[in-house]
């Protein structure tokens, strides 16, 4: 089954640029044309990816990612303007996996588009990794499901990425460079930014005081790791302290 493309601007002429180029590739392509459509859209077709302009009329692209986000991790690639760098930076903070400057390479659209794809699609063959588990944190590839304490913890794909690179490696300092090579790819045009951004986010859903954290820490001057299987018993430690007191 061909994989499902959601591609939302105001302008027909993108639009039909990318639907053409996106068909040649052989995916399944949708189009929606205002902000007010999308979240609807996105709930009733279930796209594998969405393609979204910041500047859209009624709803703009920035509100559309915040509402899909309060409820599903499909991938977005934002549409920005050249000098839009507050938009792309504010877009990726509210959970935006990519953006691609306008005016664009059709075909490095499509490329991040199948990078992106490639990256999150879930692996469900035999032999599938076991669940990754720190402290009261589980991450489990297959079902691309991550739970914490018993509930489960919504995150978007580049913020599930880096968390599987940091379980999968406890305890190993990862470098900001590294991190964007290896979750964006040696072609992103971000900066190292992005990676902070992403870190904190992460931080917001699965710690207790982000400001303090207890699985993802800072190593200063290099980058970040992640807490071996001692990580989060701090926190369960002072719990267990402060109900005997």
């Amino acid at each position: 089954m061909s994989q499902k493309i959601l591609v939302v601007d105001d302008e027909p002429h993108i639009v039909e640029l990318v639907k053409y180029n996106l068909l040649q590739e052989g995916y399944d392509v949708l189009t929606a044309y205002d902000g007010s459509e999308v979240v609807v859209r996105s709930r009733q077709e279930r796209p594998d990816l969405i393609i979204l302009d910041i500047m859209l009329p009624y709803v703009d692209g920035l509100e559309v990612c915040r509402q899909i986000r309060r409820e599903s991790s499909v991938p977005i690639i934002m549409l920005t303007a050249k000098d839009g760098e507050l938009a792309r930076v504010v877009g990726l903070e509210i959970g935006a996996d990519d953006y691609v400057t306008k005016p664009f390479s059709p075909r490095e659209l499509v490329a991040r588009v199948r990078a992106i794809l490639r990256r999150t699609a879930r692996d469900v063959t035999p032999g599938a990794p076991e669940p990754l588990h720190t402290g009261s944190l589980t991450l489990d590839s297959t079902t691309h499901e991550v739970v914490l304490d018993g509930r489960q913890v919504d995150l978007t794909a580049k913020e599930f990425e880096l968390l599987q690179l940091l379980m999968g490696h406890p305890n190993r300092v990862f470098t900001r460079d590294f991190l964007l090579e290896h979750i964006w790819g040696y072609d992103y045009y971000g900066s190292t930014r992005t990676v902070d951004m992403h870190i904190s986010r992460l931080r917001e859903k699965i710690e207790d005081d982000p400001a303090s954290p207890t699985y993802i820490v800072t190593v200063r001057g290099v980058g970040y790791k992640l807490r071996g299987a001692e990580a989060g018993s701090g926190k369960r430690e002072a719990g267990m302290t402060g109900a005997r007191n």
